[in-house]
């Protein structure tokens, strides 16, 4: 017989590691038997679904069962008697408090494991036959403590040609002296099961006790009930199914998405119910519909099956995974069970394995599909959002591990893009026009009331400082009204009364403070009063990138006043541009529901700063009560359009704060914006930029996971310098150089912000470069955290280097890098300045545009002339590049001066760039050509 544990999950685990999580997996033991659950990487409710078997053979063992952290965070036993005396041989799905290792133990609480333990009804010696009892009796004796003998007569053939019962004999204890317990043995209590009878031990004085048996063709056997059970639930429909898994759910959660990263996440224009029929109803022919689409062969779909009273459904899928390039035709085993199902949610762990492929014995993917209630539509059609994650469960241990994961995430991504594809053509995505979070309904909705001038001076007025103030005022007054006037005396003169006591002192300087702090809150409040609710309504202005923000609400916002509230209010700033909020006062939870519009943008924004402050008058400095980023380009138009962002910083951090915004980014220009951007690059850098083709655009999107308005402007075949080179390709967009590299399937991708590079140099040539110049992008400090794998260095003051080498043409892609960096980095002002400058003077028209005028043509003013008695060719080197030059231009105040090589852009024309720092960034174009009199100029 056999002890069945289903190790499923746990909860309110305690924090063991420093970041404030734990890799826990449960530890098992049954006398000498042992086993393990997998780990659960960075989680404090882990979710195993597990399940163990261990061959039981005494009673009195127990069953032990142990969460691990480096140590013991807690432990359950579990006798088997209980098991046993319990109904159905069964102690069901339970939650068990895990008990401290020791009384000492430092962490009293160690959380809750839920179990599910039970005997299995399947065993050979379960047989309807009388004979099947006599081999099943000596079997058991022959390996058990012998504290019963149970023998069987003959069976004798009956008149009807079956075989009757014979009675059963025990034979008193008295008979066996070396065992004394007066217990039941556990041969007895298997007997008593499996026989279906009730066996009453008598007193000692009784030699032999006869005991009816019941008539074979009434003995119902473990194993004939759960084939009826078999029987009866595979009559039953897959909807009858759900409805017994829906009528025994106890309300739990839905579980959290994988570890490995979400694949799909969706709104369908269909009830829960109908999606999860869609997706996992035997009748329906999305499976076979998507196999055929993934070149998948042999697919054999079997039959949902009730596990655990009911409470789970389960089936078990194969087929045949078509070949790759890397790996062959494999055959492939998923399971798929049911974890949640209450008509309103739906949650489905497919688990897969592939023991054909390299290492596939090592690991499993582990697929959480969740069906859960979407957004409410216009039309008030029912909706449902589906949300697919995933993980590798290791079962064993391999140095393969990261090459495994890698690969298993590009072909989940690339299968569930097909998944993705074939379900929105069978069932309608939701799409954001669609719902009722589109702009114009959003701001429709929210009603700003203006708080009137009353409410706000009861709010600021309603304290015990300003009650406190009129009252000690009105008392000093009626003092002053009552009291004559006192004598000139001391050193006090007409028009001068000082105080005769210490006591009068004090008093003075009470008052004094009292009426500080009043006309300080007066103060305040005229100021609250000029300052409510200034941007909140201003239409934006412009054609281009709209932004637009609606600042709901906040929520456990840091108080840093003695009141224990705050008067919070947020500014917005997104490309040198500011919003500000009203202040709301003296509240933790601000009620805002105001609207802000950001004139039209040239260029997509790609963050937005949200900061935090704490209004305290007119002239005093603002306190921060948190900071955050929206990062448009890490968020889709969905997330954005409502969001709950947590601040950061220390007290925001404290107090848990965050605040809810409702975000959307429109563009007014259509596909003209592409074609002015590339317009735009093209002057700057002065070479033709195609357009993409929109399967390119497609291609680069998915690579780095951004956004559709992000479009490729350029890309570079070049090598990342690091400890170990990797070849690749350098992408340039409007807001992001992003690098990508596949390397035999390992591949390595990053990208940052334009807004987030603090200089770019060139790097000499060297023998690994070919002998061509390379590029080292510095980044600002703290930037550009998530592409530090690609970095070459991290200098002292903690900024990122990239290096960038091996260009094919250095020129162009240094002019375009160049260029994308200046419109990006620039402000608004220095961007003013240099069209105006541009506008005064008259500057070189690029190749494309038209011929470059003669120095003779040129109209240009003198603003330096000497006559030095030195050859031309040694006055020539100033513009070489070489030591000279860069200390006479350090002389005339140039900071972090480098140059480019002189290039060949025409006949008798060379052109180089140079770049160098004052008081701002600025970068020029030098040109030089054979003078008239055949002498470089």
């Amino acid at each position: 017989m056999k002890l069945l544990v289903h190790v499923i999950k746990a909860r309110d685990l305690p924090a063991v590691d420093v970041n404030g999580s734990s890799d826990p997996y449960v530890r098992l033991q049954l006398g000498k038997h042992r086993a393990k659950t997998k780990i659960v990487k960075n989680s404090l409710n882990p979710v195993w679904d597990e399940e163990f078997s261990f061959g039981v053979g005494d009673l009195n063992e127990e069953l032990s069962i142990s969460v691990v952290v480096g140590d013991i965070l807690g432990k359950v036993k579990v006798p088997m008697s209980k098991v046993m005396d319990a109904d159905g041989l069964s102690l069901g799905t339970q939650w068990y408090q895990l008990q401290p290792k020791s009384k000492k133990a430092k962490i009293k609480s160690s959380g809750e494991i839920c179990l599910t333990i039970y005997f299995s009804h399947n065993d050979s010696c379960t047989n309807e036959t009388p004979t099947g009892y006599q081999s099943c009796s000596d079997d058991l004796t022959s390996s058990s403590d012998k504290s019963f003998e149970l023998t069987r007569d003959p069976p004798l053939p009956s008149s009807n040609g079956q075989m009757e019962s014979s009675s059963l004999s025990v034979v008193e204890e008295s008979e066996f002296p070396e065992d004394k317990s007066d217990a039941p043995s556990f041969v007895h209590r298997l007997f008593q099961y499996f026989s279906g009878r009730n066996i009453d031990v008598a007193s000692t004085s009784s030699s032999d006790i006869d005991i009816k048996e019941d008539k074979p063709e009434t003995t119902v056997t473990p194993e004939v009930s759960e084939n009826q059970a078999r029987d009866a639930s595979s009559k039953m429909t897959f909807e009858e199914l759900l409805k017994v898994m829906e009528s025994k759910d106890q309300g739990g959660e839905i579980p959290e998405n994988l570890p490995g990263g979400v694949l799909i996440d969706q709104s369908y224009v269909a009830s829960p119910g109908e999606l999860n029929s869609f997706l996992f109803s035997p009748t329906s022919n999305f499976l076979q519909s998507l196999a055929d689409l993934q070149g998948t062969t042999g697919l054999e779909t079997g039959p949902w099956r009730p596990e655990y009273d009911g409470k789970n459904l389960k089936r078990v899928i194969t087929y045949i995974k078509a070949a790759s390039k890397l790996v062959k035709a494999v055959k492939a085993t998923e399971e798929q069970t049911y974890l949640k199902a209450d008509g309103k949610a739906y949650a489905v762990l497919s688990s897969a394995s592939t023991p054909d492929v390299p290492f596939g014995k090592c690991f499993k993917t582990e697929v959480l599909t969740c069906i859960l209630p979407g957004p409410d539509l216009p039309s008030e059609e029912p909706s449902s959002r589906l949300v697919i994650s995933w993980r590798m469960n290791f079962v064993q241990s391999t140095w393969m591990k990261g090459m495994i994961e890698n690969g298993a995430r590009q072909g989940l991504k690339d299968s569930f893009a097909q998944y993705a594809y074939l379900l929105s053509q069978n069932v309608k995505p939701v799409d954001l026009k669609d719902t009722g979070s589109s702009k114009e309904q959003i701001l429709a909705s929210l009603e700003t009331e203006q708080e009137s001038d009353w409410k706000l001076a009861v709010r600021f007025f309603g304290n015990f400082t300003v009650i406190s103030s009129v009252i000690v005022g009105l008392y000093v007054m009626v003092h002053i009204l009552l009291t004559e006037p006192s004598k000139i005396q001391g050193l006090e003169f007409r028009g001068l009364d000082l105080p005769d006591s210490i006591g009068e002192v004090v008093v003075c300087g009470v008052l004094v403070l009292q009426g500080e702090r009043f006309l300080g809150m007066v103060g305040r409040y005229l100021q609250a009063r000029k300052q409510r609710g200034c941007d909140h309504g201003v239409k934006a202005q412009g054609d281009g990138w709209l932004l637009t923000v609606a600042l709901i609400e906040g929520s456990n916002i840091a108080a840093v006043d003695s009141s224990g509230y705050s008067d919070p209010y947020v500014v917005f700033t997104c490309n040198g541009k500011t919003k500000t909020s009203s202040i709301k006062f003296q509240t933790p939870d601000p009620q805002w529901n105001e609207i802000f519009e950001f004139d039209a943008m040239d260029d997509p924004p790609s963050m937005m700063n949200v900061n935090v402050y704490d209004f305290d008058g007119p002239f005093d400095e603002a306190v921060s009560l948190g900071h955050a980023e929206v990062n448009f380009l890490k968020s889709n138009t969905s997330e954005l359009a409502d969001i709950w962002i947590p601040l950061q910083g220390k007290l925001a951090q404290a107090c848990q704060s965050k605040l809810r915004l409702r975000v959307f980014l429109n563009n007014t220009r259509g596909t003209k914006v592409v074609t002015d951007y590339l317009t735009k690059v093209e002057k700057e850098v002065g070479t033709k930029i195609n357009m993409r083709s929109l399967q390119t655009n497609s291609t680069f999107q998915k690579i780095f996971s951004l956004p559709p308005e992000e479009f490729l402007i350029n890309d570079f075949t070049c090598q990342l310098k690091r400890k170990m080179s990797l070849q690749g390709r350098l992408f340039l967009s409007p807001r992001i150089i992003g690098f990508y590299a596949n390397f035999f399937g390992q591949k390595t991708k990053f990208f940052f912000l334009w807004e987030d590079i603090e200089d770019i140099q060139v790097a000499p040539p060297s023998f690994l470069s070919m002998g061509s110049p390379g590029l080292l992008i510095i980044l600002r400090h703290g930037r550009g955290l998530d592409a530090k794998h690609g970095a070459k260095s991290l200098d002292q003051d903690g900024r990122l280097t990239f290096h960038f080498q091996s260009f094919v043409s250095f020129s162009v892609a240094n002019r375009t890098i160049l260029a994308l960096w200046k419109t990006r980095s620039l402000s608004p002002e220095q961007k003013v300045q240099i069209v105006e400058g541009e506008s005064e003077e008259k500057t070189l028209q690029s190749e494309d545009s038209g011929s470059f005028l003669g120095i003779e043509d040129a109209k240009m003013s003198e603003v330096f002339s000497s006559t030095v008695p030195v050859a031309i060719n040694s006055l020539m080197e100033l513009f070489e590049g070489n030591s000279l030059e860069r200390k006479v231009m350090g002389k005339a105040g140039s900071v972090d001066y480098s140059v480019t090589p002189w290039e060949a852009v025409k006949p008798d024309v060379w052109q180089r760039k140079i770049h160098y720092k004052l008081d701002k960034t600025i970068s020029s174009y030098e040109e030089k050509r054979p003078a008239l009199s055949k002498n470089f100029h």
